[in-house]
């Protein structure tokens, strides 16, 4: 059974991140599952550090990027949204080149919190980054 509120599908996933970092970064929703979400990221120019690595900033944008939209979508985006309250990243191997991919499932969805995994691998499923981020859901109508 899915988690999702409304069915979507990556394309449509991807339109509304233009211009923003998500799509400065190259990030593209690559994938909707019944209970996870993916999405692959560049390492190149836009991503890497100066030794040529991948970012472990970008590999946060990345896990938050998963995380902040997979929680959107299990809930009435017309009454409440999803704001990050925390979020933790191990980087665990150096990627130099090609891809990375991430995938978020659910630890907890909550009415007022959620907490996601999102697992960053090469191509070739090797772990890069391991990150858990923490969202509050509030009211639209705050103050």
């Amino acid at each position: 059974m899915s988690i999702w509120k409304n069915p979507i599908t990556p394309d449509q996933l991807n339109t509304p991140t233009r211009k923003t970092m998500a799509s400065h970064l190259g990030i593209e929703f690559t994938e909707v599952g019944e209970d996870y979400l993916a999405a692959r990221m560049p390492v190149d120019e836009r991503t890497i550090q100066a030794f040529g690595l991948l970012h472990g900033g970008a590999s946060v944008a990345l896990a938050e990027t998963l995380g902040s939209v997979a929680a959107a979508l299990t809930i009435d985006l017309s009454q409440k949204m999803p704001v990050g309250m925390e979020i933790n990243a191990n980087h665990l191997r150096p990627v130099t080149s090609g891809w990375v991919l991430g995938i978020a499932k659910p630890i907890h969805i909550g009415s007022s919190t959620q907490v996601w995994e999102i697992r960053i691998t090469t191509e070739a499923g090797k772990l890069v980054c391991i990150s858990r981020i923490t969202l509050a859901v509030v009211g639209r109508n705050r103050d």
